[in-house]
């Protein structure tokens, strides 16, 4: 097969130089890959991670009201409770104020382990921080939260 004219192989590499989405994604995988290695042994992925952590709030939020924080549509979401509501994690219950509305309360095994969790999670960030001397990693993120 042959290059085409309309269609240089310097294209590739301009997007392979300059494509956000790209350099996000590849880091992005690489820093999930690091965080699901490290909560390994409480059995979470960081994705259930930050959904477990982001029920821990004063009241229980409606599912509606957490899939966009997670960057999640509800299907999604519902399925990725699935696993965490089996282990006894995460309770799902009719909200008194809607019955057609579900709340996501997370339950004392779910605090426990989450517990147990953050120093782990707290040192894996501190490794990846330090993996950055010439970056603030607080304008990174202040960078990334704009992005989103």
């Amino acid at each position: 097969m042959t290059m085409r004219d309309d269609l240089p192989l310097d294209v590739t590499h301009e997007v392979r130089d300059r494509c956000l989405c790209l350099h996000l994604q590849r880091a992005a995988r690489a820093i999930a890959r690091r965080f699901d290695e490290a909560l390994r042994p409480f059995g979470l992925t960081n994705g259930q991670y930050s959904l477990l952590m982001s029920l821990n709030r004063p009241a229980p939020p409606r599912i509606g009201d957490l899939a966009p924080l997670l960057a999640m549509d509800r299907t999604t979401l519902t399925a990725n409770l699935k696993p965490l509501e089996r282990r006894g994690l995460v309770d799902v219950v009719v909200d008194p104020k809607d019955k057609r509305s579900r709340r996501l309360r997370l339950t004392d095994a779910g605090r426990d382990l989450l517990v147990a969790a953050v120093p782990v999670w707290r040192s894996t960030h501190d490794e990846i921080d330090r993996g950055l001397p010439d970056l603030n990693p607080d304008r990174l993120r202040d960078d990334l939260l704009a992005l989103a």
